[in-house]
């Protein structure tokens, strides 16, 4: 299994966590192919909304379930990519409350990758950021959320 992160301004996250379902890099199918069922989303929340206050914080956590990526008209001519996601009942947390124990921040120019909007991340990192949100992953990041 891997662990993903997806960078979504916090009210995109609410949306995907009362619905269930993941949407990243607004809306494009490609980030969202790339995981497979039984994989760990984090997101991550630079904004509190698409051009708002800056939040910095890991928002929410999650595990894929199934395999389809579908599509899903949200009105207005947008109708962006999905899949479906099981979230832990978890805590936001403050990136500068973990930032040193980061793997991701002892890059230089790591805010670069963040641009991304979908990245891999370590297990090191998936552990930390998890245990920080209050969730408790097993080895192999195998935990099934009760």
């Amino acid at each position: 299994m891997t662990a993903w992160l997806g960078v979504v301004s916090r009210a995109h996250v609410q949306r995907g966590v009362g619905g269930g379902f993941a949407q990243l890099c607004h809306g494009k199918a490609q980030p969202l192919r790339r995981m497979r069922r039984g994989d760990w989303l984090v997101y991550y929340s630079p904004t509190t909304e698409m051009g708002g206050d800056a939040l910095r914080a890991f928002t929410a956590i999650g595990q894929l379930e199934g395999e389809e990526v579908y599509s899903y008209d949200m009105g207005g001519g947008f109708v962006p990519y999905r899949r479906d996601v099981r979230y832990a009942d978890a805590k936001e947390v403050a990136l500068d409350m973990i930032k040193p124990k980061l793997e991701l921040c002892a890059v230089p120019n790591w805010g670069m990758a963040l641009r991304r909007g979908h990245l891999p991340r370590g297990a090191a990192d998936f552990a930390t950021i998890a245990a920080a949100m209050g969730v408790r992953p097993a080895k192999g990041f195998g935990m099934e959320l009760e």
